[in-house]
């Protein structure tokens, strides 16, 4: 006989669902997301003055928030290294349809960058059914700080490694024979993927919580990592700021503390579990 779930009144509920109507709940919450992603995409679209003057394009003016900041810091300093970006990077198009295309497309990755704090609602209505209810009010602050977390890696990644990122790989020459001559996509497709990147780089407290539920990792593993991590860290701030010690810190400092944050995470999580934990 197909089973039925029973309520406390004593009332049938709904069969299990199947693997197919599971799918079908799935591509429920999918089409969800992606019209929140269409509608904040077609905003997006009729604002394209302020998104690309005032923010796109903004990292690589003199004007910038972040380059005013660092050029103050360079004369407090004396260093005068840190001063970056007072050059007005000078961008082109050379493809016909090249505006257009760049328009939808940054249309769409801020439309995806708005609605990314419910598309996470959505992934969570639909794994909510399965589980319990203390495994679902832990579940329900996860959604709020993975939305948290990405927010604040996307400014970090807006804010601080962009405008670095510009002013290297936009000033960097290999001969005086050599002039650049940047390509609208190429610059925002740097743009796009430090954002992106770091936004995710910032959940690493998220994916270390969930990892250390499943069994994968441990305090100790995290622990005989943790150099490593501070050397990429140092390699990756290395790369992408001037040289200098003041700003490879500043990119240094917050990738190392979220590993350091990943491991307390860790560690509670195998307290809860009463595992015993070796940091040997």
């Amino acid at each position: 006989m197909e089973e039925f779930k029973v309520s406390k009144r004593g009332k049938k509920k709904d069969r299990p669902l199947t693997f197919v109507e599971h799918l079908d709940k799935l591509r429920v919450h999918l089409f969800r997301g992606i019209f929140a992603i269409l509608i904040f995409s077609v905003i997006a679209f009729f604002f394209k003055g302020f998104i690309f003057n005032e923010v796109v394009l903004k990292p690589k003016k003199p004007d910038f928030y972040t380059n005013q900041l660092l050029c103050q810091a360079a004369e407090k300093l004396d260093a005068q290294a840190l001063c970056i970006n007072q050059n007005d990077l000078e961008i082109i198009n050379i493809d016909l349809a090249g505006q257009f295309k760049a328009h939808l497309l940054v249309s769409i990755i801020f439309g995806f960058l708005i609605a990314f704090p419910y598309l996470i609602f959505e992934l969570w209505r639909f794994i909510k059914p399965a589980l319990k209810a203390q495994e679902i009010k832990y579940s329900r602050s996860m959604v709020f700080w993975v939305s948290i977390l990405f927010s604040i890696g996307i400014l970090f990644g807006y804010f601080i490694i962009v405008p670095l990122a510009v002013n290297f790989l936009g000033n960097y020459s290999i001969s005086d024979e050599l002039e650049n001559t940047i390509n609208f996509a190429s610059y925002f497709s740097t743009l796009a993927t430090t954002v992106i990147g770091t936004g995710l780089i910032f959940e690493m407290p998220i994916a270390a919580f969930l990892l250390a539920k499943l069994g994968i990792i441990t305090p100790k593993m995290m622990k005989k990592y943790r150099k490593h991590a501070i050397v990429v860290a140092l390699i990756l701030s290395g790369i992408l700021t001037p040289p200098d010690v003041f700003s490879q810190i500043l990119v240094a400092v917050p990738i190392a503390f979220l590993y350091e944050l990943s491991i307390l995470i860790v560690i509670r999580v195998h307290k809860r579990r009463r595992i015993p934990i070796d940091l040997d």
